[in-house]
């Protein structure tokens, strides 16, 4: 690691550390106890009786008159029914402050008031409409409950384990091991994450991981729980089970993303205490200035700031329910809000930017050697070696014809020796494996990737070079968040430079950093941050782990990353597609627009609602009125926020450098 990046390390760290508490508190939810659940929905029980109290009252009073004492004695037993669940809300939340709570104490203070001036409608009313509201919110917040259930449903039945015997049978999620051996036929779900040992089949991935198409696999593909079989029959070995799937993190992600709080939240939430003095004051200056206590209770509960309260969580619901649907899992409603502001990237380059495996590049052969000769020789003694070469070479021609060796011998460091039924010998590997024999491969030629040359008896047929190519999508991807303001992008590896800048040149990236260690690597991170700038961090291996960690975000690159690199990141995207950066860019930027136009129509609408309610225009009932408003923007708000859910990558819009 350079100087600089030791003497930026202090300052780099405490911003370090500043977001892990952000992501701690962000993280952090109450648990739904039985308790609560029971809480729940007694106070639903109580608000419905008390309805239907207040509708024999105001009937009563209508249809028969008189001066019967009937629809007193009913306004206030629905009065007396719904005061104690918002006044024991009220006092819970002097223990516990939040802005939820904020509104409890000020509808209890309102619905005291009201039983102090003898409005036992109001003293009913208030409690009713406030509680409507709680309900469509926590029932009804854009559906998130649903999702998760309709999430849980993809493993909710049975599997085909195979016994030690060879017998299958058929078990639930909840009967899976790690180690499990399962048998997939044509329709059915995958319920754990799993290593593919045999069969070939094409998978609909559409509910993790947002891909339309379906996807090929095969033998030592990676697949994850909630998939479907669509053809074939495949053998799968169980990696993770349960919460450690995939599909299991989406789930927690959504739950914990229900309750948590994001930034903007906490941050209003200091001046809570403050914002409740001041409330009181004016109430006060209201009732001394008018004498009508229809005003104070008005302005009571127009000063609720429920819409405020919930401006954060629906939008950052909405935001993880699509990042999940595209195939992006967001760790917490914290990195929502530091992705959107992130200026530059720093991104490995193997298995990253790059495929990570080797491929053809272009064959060389002999004079009067044929290509495809030289290419299917390849090919048929690729496929007798285990070598990453080797394989390349023979995934590269699948079509060659297959040899049947007398023998076959792997030379360590050289490459393989293969003795024909004929007697002819084949000889594939590094040039002194061909010298030995008394070939003369010639000069080699000038590449920065490996390459074999191949030679048959006394006969030199030509070379083959491979490479490690950029993923088809790099380049635009690169592109495409160059225009999103990431102007600043570096490759980052521990590859050789060569190498490294043949993948820049291709992809476009031209600040290179060749030959790094992973501590070098969390060194130039700090360095960006030292320099007042934001990366977003991307990589996909165990050397990648503390340039994860370091980065403004850290983004591990496909399921199939190291477990290092997914428990470092803040991201994890499902499929290794490039492109899902800017999307996930994107979502960030509308959710924190969405966040500040949510804030602001809230405070806009609290503070016109208070004004109207200080001067008495919302008549006779003021606080009757102003419950109702009061819903209506909390509505609004969850509405505006729910127009995220229509958030597509395949139609993104334009994206500016302005944030």
């Amino acid at each position: 690691m350079s100087a600089s990046a030791f003497s930026a390390a202090p300052n780099a760290l405490r911003g370090l550390e500043q977001r892990a508490e952000a992501a701690r508190d962000a993280a952090t939810v109450p648990l739904t106890t039985r308790a609560e659940r029971w809480a729940f929905g007694m106070r639903l029980t109580l608000a419905m009786v008390a309805c239907w109290l207040l509708a024999v009252a105001v009937a009563w009073r209508f249809l028969v008159g008189g001066d019967s004492a009937l629809p007193d004695l009913a306004s206030a037993a629905a009065a007396v029914l719904v005061a104690p669940p918002i006044l024991a809300a009220s006092i819970a939340s002097l223990r516990h402050p939040s802005l939820h709570g904020l509104t409890d104490q000020l509808v209890a203070v309102a619905m005291l008031a009201s039983w102090a001036a003898g409005d036992l409608l109001t003293a009913a009313l208030l409690p009713i409409i406030m509680i409507a509201g709680h309900i469509l919110e926590e029932r009804s917040l854009l559906g998130s409950q649903e999702a998760i259930r309709a999430l849980e449903r993809l493993v909710d039945t049975t599997t085909l384990r195979i016994r030690p015997d060879g017998a299958a049978e058929a078990v639930s999620a909840t009967d899976l091991r790690v180690g499990d051996r399962l048998e997939l036929r044509a329709g059915d779900r995958l319920l754990a994450d799993g290593l593919i040992l045999d069969g070939q089949s094409s998978l609909d991935m559409a509910s993790l991981t947002g891909e339309s198409a379906p996807v090929e696999v095969a033998a030592g593909a990676h697949v994850l729980a909630g998939s479907i079989n669509l053809s074939g029959i495949l053998t799968v070995e169980v990696t993770r089970i349960g919460d450690d799937t995939a599909l299991g993190q989406i789930i927690a992600l959504m739950e914990v993303a229900e309750d948590a709080k994001p930034p903007l939240t906490r941050l209003l939430e200091r001046y809570a205490g403050s914002y409740m003095a001041l409330i009181m004051t004016v109430a006060a200056a209201v009732w001394f200035a008018s004498g009508s206590t229809a005003a104070m209770l008005a302005v009571l509960v127009a000063s609720c700031p429920c819409a405020v309260v919930l401006a954060a969580p629906a939008a950052s619901i909405a935001s993880i329910a699509v990042a999940a649907r595209h195939g992006i899992l967001i760790k917490g409603t914290a990195f929502l809000e530091h992705l959107a502001d992130v200026d530059s990237l720093i991104i490995d380059k193997t298995g990253t930017l790059t495929t990570g495996q080797l491929s053809l590049e272009r064959a060389l052969p002999a004079l009067g050697v044929s290509e495809v000769l030289l290419l299917d020789r390849a090919a048929s003694i690729g496929a007798l070696s285990a070598h990453p070469v080797s394989r390349a070479l023979h995934r590269s021609r699948p079509e060659a014809p297959q040899i049947q060796p007398h023998d076959a011998e792997e030379l360590h460091g050289l490459g393989m020796r293969v003795t024909l039924s004929d007697g002819a010998i084949l000889r594939m590997g590094r040039p002194a494996l061909l010298i030995e024999a008394g070939v003369d491969p010639g000069p080699a030629p000038e590449h920065s990737g490996p390459m074999v040359c191949l030679g048959m008896d006394n006969r030199f047929l030509g070379w083959i070079l491979l490479s490690d190519r950029p993923r088809d999508e790099a380049a635009d991807a690169m592109e495409e968040l160059r225009a999103m303001g990431l102007t600043r992008q570096i490759l980052l590896t521990g590859d050789r430079r060569a190498v490294a800048e043949r993948v820049g040149r291709d992809v476009g990236v031209s600040e290179i950093r060749a030959e790094v260690l992973p501590a070098e690597k969390m060194g130039c991170v700090l360095e960006e941050i030292e320099a007042g700038r934001r990366p977003l961090v991307v990589g996909d291996g165990i050397n990648d782990a503390l340039a994860l960690r370091a980065g403004a975000v850290g983004v591990a690159m496909g399921a199939e990353s190291t477990d290092v690199a997914l428990s470092s990141s803040d991201l994890v995207l499902m499929q290794p597609n490039l492109h899902r950066l800017g999307t996930a860019i994107r979502l960030s930027r509308r959710c924190r627009r969405t966040i500040q136009t949510n804030v602001g129509m809230g405070v806009g609408w609290t503070a016109i609602l208070i004004g109207m309610a200080a001067f008495n225009l919302l008549g006779a009932q003021g606080a009757v009125m102003a419950a109702l408003l009061h819903n209506a923007s909390t509505l609004a708000g969850l509405a505006n926020a729910g127009r995220l859910l229509r958030f597509d990558e395949n139609s993104p819009g334009k994206e500016t450098k302005t944030r």
